[in-house]
């Protein structure tokens, strides 16, 4: 095996859940040259990462317009085809990573075990021991359908020197210092039904103050600034705000130092469990035998509801749905996982 193209695309979350196929192939084939094509928004997860020989950017929004397909398909392609792969890896499962996978023109194509919008005729699902278990298993299946051995699971996220010196800038200008000990609330999340309310993060906010550990938020993004503002309003003292502050390698060192991280279904919080640190996840649309922090999936909270796991972005009852997982439950967890810490 002396070329390999992984295809998978975003969401952050699901790029990281995806980052330990990279390490199993390096594993097995040392020298194969691993390609792996990415949409902006997770570049940086992958930069710097010694499994990833090279990486390629797909700019979506390029493509949406007729005019724009015709301008950049052209010269997509020519980079696509610039190297002969003996693999590619559609870990999207989407039209749009079928089309890149139809493009490299690999002798042997491999796609997830829920290939959807026709890719699974371009690539061959891969239904391995774990497609009803978590998506780091069955991406791994893919790769072990390559011949992979996958003897150990690695979470390949290189962090530089540049990003920690960015990352304890950013907490010293937010009023905090790194040598102090910290729990990170990831507060956003792409789905409103994955979001824990504003008021309970407040909570939980003011109850880690009171343990002499210091709550930092974090996030990106309009909306992840006016849930953090409003966590900001609700608590008696508020918490250090992080969100916008940090780019996704100083955010894994935020995490990395961090006691502990709080959050839903979201890619933060996924890194978090990837880099092996104490994670609690609040779950309710998605189930922690899919989505549930890797690694430990004893510490998922889910919502306790006859309608969860109903896999919907908002709610159809019109509910909040982690309105039912109450602060003390998350304490709870995170004063067991605090004591294990030490």
């Amino acid at each position: 095996m002396k070329s390999v193209l992984v295809v998978k695309l975003s969401a952050i979350g699901d790029v990281i859940h995806a980052l330990p196929v990279s390490y199993a192939i390096k594993e097995t084939y040392p020298d194969a040259k691993i390609t792996w094509v990415v949409e902006p928004p997770a570049y940086d997860l992958l930069k710097d990462n010694p499994y990833i020989d090279k990486i390629i950017v797909f700019e979506k929004k390029k493509f949406k317009s007729f005019k724009g397909f015709l301008k950049n398909y052209g010269p997509f392609s020519k980079i696509i085809r610039a190297d002969r792969y003996d693999a590619s890896l559609d870990l999207q499962g989407l039209f749009k990573s079928a089309a890149i996978v139809w493009n490299a023109k690999a002798r042997l194509r491999l796609g997830t075990c829920n290939m959807r919008e026709m890719s699974h005729k371009i690539s061959r699902p891969v239904i391995g021991p774990n497609s009803n278990g978590h998506i780091v298993e069955r991406y791994l299946d893919v790769a072990r359908a390559l011949g992979c051995k996958v003897e150990n699971v690695v979470f390949p996220v290189e962090i530089t020197e540049r990003d920690r010196i960015g990352a304890e800038g950013a907490m010293q200008q937010a009023g905090a210092r790194m040598e102090n000990p910290y729990v990170v609330l990831a507060v956003g999340a792409n789905w409103p039904n994955k979001r824990w309310p504003t008021r309970y993060y407040a909570q939980l906010s003011d109850w880690l103050y009171g343990m002499k550990i210091i709550p930092v938020i974090i996030g990106g993004g309009v909306l992840d600034s006016t849930l953090a503002a409003d966590i900001e309003a609700a608590a008696e003292i508020p918490p250090i705000n992080l969100v916008g502050k940090t780019s996704l390698k100083q955010l894994a060192y935020v995490i990395q130092k961090s006691q502990a991280v709080v959050g839903g279904d979201t890619g933060p919080v996924h890194l978090s469990a990837g880099l092996g640190k104490p994670t609690v996840m609040v779950m309710g649309p998605t189930d922690a035998n899919r989505n549930g922090p890797y690694g430990q999936l004893e510490n998922a909270i889910e919502a306790n509801r006859p309608c969860k796991y109903c896999w919907k972005r908002a709610c159809p009852k019109g509910l909040e749905c982690l309105s039912v997982i109450h602060p003390d439950e998350v304490e709870k967890k995170l004063l067991t996982l605090l004591k294990n810490d030490k």
